[in-house]
């Protein structure tokens, strides 16, 4: 397999995922239609096992490795969701999992990665921390790195969900598929697949304002990985990866920077009218649509939802925040 996943490779792994993974439904709203303006259809990626797509490529990397490898267990980084979807997969596999948590990350996800039973290692909140200490747990365990975002066979499974999306389209296809973009996993591997099934339809990016530094990397030509991101979408605040940033300048899509008070009132609407728990990662490609509603005026638009690992503790606060910036 190369270093970028190719589409052939997202068909291997929607077919070695398919014992495993959900086919997650894909939601309508009407409400939510008149209120962008153009015709939505979510894909609900918060009923996914573990809570996120981030299922799908460390199912697909776990279950890509041989008896040898896999006896020998996994290792990852991660703030939340892909070190709980890791630690499901690896169980599902009955291998170890270790995944190194930075400081400041959401205590529901660590809670969801403890249940999955993998053991949690502690480190500083940066990308260098991260690395070190991943490197060192690799050394003394001997378990397999699967990166969170730059490993192929995890941004080749992440391509799965688009290709489920376009599939429910009953045959008239859509304009535009909206992802999160952080890392770059999602959005690499749904570049992928929408290049290969729908190449009219165009792939938009939606990052937050406190970290957009995918919207500058592409406009720059070159990845830009020196910043402090400041933003409420706890899984969009890493640096893209090297692989990730090769694949979406060969694809070019566009980038929609979003702030986070309208994530936070995009979130609001999704858990009013479509009755599903997202997180702010989640939200923000449905804020991206409402921040530009003229881009997406009368189209048929597919919003891949990330995930749903939330802390509910916390929401309150955060309501009440976006309503007094809001107001």
């Amino acid at each position: 397999m190369s270093t970028l996943p190719e589409f052939s490779d997202v068909l291997a792994a929607a077919a070695r995922i398919a014992p495993h993974a959900t086919a997650t439904p894909v939601l309508r709203s009407r409400s939510l239609d008149a209120l962008a303006g153009c015709e939505l259809h979510f894909k609900a990626e918060p009923l996914q096992r573990a809570g996120s797509f981030k299922f799908r490529g460390a199912c697909n990397a776990v279950w890509a490795l041989d008896e040898q490898e896999a006896a020998r267990g996994v290792v990852t980084h991660s703030s939340g969701n892909h070190g709980g979807a890791l630690a499901l997969a690896a169980r599902t596999r009955g291998i170890d999992c270790h995944v190194v948590v930075p400081e400041g990350a959401v205590e529901a996800k660590l809670a969801g990665i403890r249940a999955y039973g993998a053991t949690l290692h502690r480190c500083e909140a940066t990308i260098e921390a991260r690395d070190a200490a991943c490197a060192r747990v690799q050394a003394e365990t001997g378990a397999n790195l699967i990166h969170p975002y730059t490993h192929p066979l995890v941004m080749a499974g992440q391509g799965t969900a688009a290709m489920e999306l376009l599939a429910s389209g009953n045959g008239d296809g859509f304009d535009a598929v909206l992802v999160p973009v952080g890392g770059g996993g999602l959005a690499s591997g749904t570049c992928v697949a929408v290049a290969a099934r729908s190449p009219r339809t165009r792939v938009v990016l939606a990052e937050p304002a406190g970290a957009a530094e995918t919207a500058a990397s592409l406009k720059a030509g070159r990845r830009i990985t020196d910043f402090t991101p400041d933003t409420i979408c706890d899984g969009l605040r890493g640096a893209m990866g090297a692989p990730n940033f090769e694949l979406l300048s060969a694809h070019a899509p566009e980038v929609i920077v979003v702030e986070d008070i309208d994530t936070i009132a995009a979130m609001r609407l999704l858990w009013q009218r479509l009755k599903l728990v997202v997180e702010p990662s989640s939200a923000i490609a449905f804020a991206a649509v409402l921040a530009r509603p003229d881009a997406f005026a009368g189209q048929r638009v597919g919003l891949i939802l990330s995930g749903g690992n939330v802390d509910l503790g916390g929401l309150p606060a955060l309501f009440a925040a976006g309503e007094a910036a809001s107001g």
